[in-house]
């Protein structure tokens, strides 16, 4: 009725697979390699994409992933986690959930959340919902808070005027 489980036995060799089954019995099913695809498995998140410091990228980028970035961008980038090394120079608008400035970017920025370290160089306006500024950062531009900072359409919403032909 139960018979004990094959998935430790060895491979079968080659003088083995060509051997007849000697039963009418049709094989029982096999269970599923470790290297197979299992549905249910979550995937796991890739690592962020590094931008090294010797690299210089003109172009735009865009990922649903992370990026951390070292080098040279002249461009804008999207992403979901944003890092800008310390040796990173970007010049282009930043559109990230999460970003995280320890370089200069010449530009806007558009975050959910927004922070610059205290070696962060900003030149151009930061739309945020929330950010934080440490020490010694340099900031030169305006600080605009949203609900949807990512959404370039989104603006504060100004107090609506009731409609007359109503």
């Amino acid at each position: 009725m139960f018979s004990k489980s094959k998935i430790n036995d060895p491979a079968p060799s080659d003088a083995d697979a060509n051997k007849p089954a000697s039963s009418g019995h049709a094989p029982a099913p096999t269970a599923p390699k470790q290297n197979e695809f299992k549905a249910s498995a979550p995937k796991a998140k890739p690592p962020a994409s590094v931008l090294s410091s010797d690299l210089h990228v003109t172009g735009n980028m865009k990922t649903t992933g992370d990026i951390q970035v070292e080098g040279t961008v002249e461009g804008d980038i999207r992403a979901h986690l944003l890092t800008i090394g310390e040796t990173a120079t970007i010049k282009g608008e930043v559109v990230a959930d999460d970003v995280v400035i320890n370089g200069r970017i010449v530009g806007r920025v558009r975050g959910l959340k927004v922070r610059l370290t205290s070696t962060a160089r900003v030149e151009g306006d930061i739309i945020h919902k929330t950010i934080a500024i440490e020490s010694g950062a340099h900031f030169e531009g305006s600080v605009q808070r949203q609900d949807d900072p990512l959404n370039p359409g989104a603006k504060s919403a100004p107090a609506q005027k009731p409609n007359p032909a109503s």
